[in-house]
């Protein structure tokens, strides 16, 4: 059967589905707007944005480049949430690293994914200490130092090829991100639950952006509305587990206040979703 198609103006762009879309959407919307972390850092979407392409400048000068794996091993921070962005958005491949899954079981995943940079919280550097040796060579090390003291002080045998705000710091914001096929990789994860070693899952720009516009209209249309642009969101489920269901790419792309509770210790999240006035962790499709 034949089908009438409409012929393309030439002029016409054929607008890719990319993660950038996402980010600009709420800079647009709300660029005064904060982002707020456990450790009173506070980040208006502007200063997110720039930020991202600091992220995003710093890596390529560590090597990185199109179709790279970086990986990051962290809790829920501005930090997991500028990489949410910026390494998709350079054209590299995010690992979310599931800091719960056994260490022989992270190694795996570390090697089976072919990670070429490792962003690490201080906190993990004792298990991935204890996996180093069997770790596939020539991948580079990022800290992401909460410990509070000069990067230099953490104690561990490991050595780094940056540290995370110096590395930021030093780095001019990649600001023009190109365009490319939508259908490329963005994120990966292993999944586990069944015989065997983890599963490597792969999503592509496609794919995390339709699920944002869908999940964002399906909880639009929910009673009242689920998810509001006047809410107060704070992810508790964990970033490494399908980006937090997803719940972030949304509130990015909304423009609306974040507040990311770094480890997880019931005092102190308590008292930051009191504090500024959380309504709500993300609710579960």
């Amino acid at each position: 059967m034949a089908h009438q198609c409409f012929a393309q103006t030439p002029s016409a762009y054929g607008f890719p589905l990319l993660i950038k879309g996402l980010l600009e959407s709420g800079v647009t919307r709300d660029p005064e707007q904060e982002i707020v972390s456990a450790d009173s850092t506070r980040l208006t979407y502007r200063q997110f944005a720039e930020r991202v392409g600091r992220l995003a400048s710093g890596l390529a000068s560590l090597g990185v480049e199109p179709d790279d794996t970086v990986a990051i091993m962290d809790w829920n921070t501005h930090r997991y949430l500028e990489c949410f962005f910026a390494v998709p958005m350079m054209g590299a491949v995010l690992h979310t690293v599931n800091v719960r899954l056994s260490a022989e079981q992270i190694l795996y995943t570390i090697n089976h994914a072919e990670d070429d940079v490792i962003l690490i919280n201080s906190e993990f550097l004792p298990l991935l200490q204890q996996i180093w040796e069997r770790v596939d060579a020539g991948k580079k090390l990022v800290l992401l130092n909460d410990t509070g003291k000069p990067a230099q002080t953490v104690q561990t045998s490991l050595s780094f090829d940056a540290e995370y705000e110096a590395l930021l710091a030093g780095a001019d914001p990649w600001r023009d991100f190109p365009d490319f096929d939508e259908n490329t990789r963005a994120t990966t994860f292993y999944t586990t639950g069944t015989t065997g070693q983890p599963k490597g899952v792969y999503f592509s720009h496609r794919q995390l952006v339709l699920h944002t516009l869908s999940a964002r209209a399906a909880l639009a249309t929910m009673g009242q509305g689920l998810f509001k642009d006047e809410e107060v969101y704070m992810p508790i489920t964990p970033m490494f587990h399908v980006h937090a269901w997803g719940f972030p790419y949304i509130a990015t792309m909304l423009g609306v206040k974040q507040v990311y509770c770094g480890r997880y210790a019931a005092d102190s999240v308590v008292a930051l979703f009191q504090r500024e006035k959380v309504t709500g962790p993300s609710p579960v499709l």
